[in-house]
């Protein structure tokens, strides 16, 4: 959690450092977040983890835009790199958009998963969680790398 903001009804939802936002309600006997009533309580939750559902269904953020894209690659040109584990940074989101053929798109736990990607069916890589891709057979394609604006800005 990065921070704290009301919704319309003034209830909490707390910024992730994903990018999402996520409400964090006390409302007992169904979920007791007595820290979630003071300034205090919610200052000491900063930098705390909450797992995000959006992040498991590989939900880029609504407000996430691209800053970013690389050149297309072929088979024979997909960096080293991509073909080994790695991960984005925190809060750095990508899409490996495929434009023709088709490519494997392996996700590591927490999220594991492996996807076949083609054009018209984006992969979504969530930030800090590690994957690789593997060309299958003829293949031209590039990644976006977004992020959402910084709500403390």
């Amino acid at each position: 959690m990065t921070g704290f903001t009301t919704d319309a009804a003034g209830h909490w939802v707390a910024f992730l450092g994903c990018g999402h936002r996520q409400h964090v309600r006390h409302d007992p006997p169904l979920v007791e977040r007595p820290w979630v009533t003071s300034d205090e309580g919610r200052r000491g939750r900063i930098g705390q983890t909450l797992d995000c559902v959006r992040c498991d269904a590989f939900e880029i953020p609504e407000d996430a835009s691209v800053y970013k894209a690389t050149d297309v690659f072929t088979e024979g040109t997909v960096p080293a790199g991509l073909r080994k584990d790695h991960a984005t940074k925190p809060g750095v989101w990508a899409r490996i958009v495929v434009a023709d053929g088709r490519l494997r798109y392996d996700v590591q736990p927490p999220l594991a998963r492996t996807l076949e990607l083609e054009p018209g069916t984006p992969g979504i890589v969530v930030p800090e969680v590690r994957h690789h891709v593997t060309p299958i057979g003829s293949v031209r394609f590039h990644v976006e790398f977004l992020r959402s604006p910084d709500p403390a800005a």
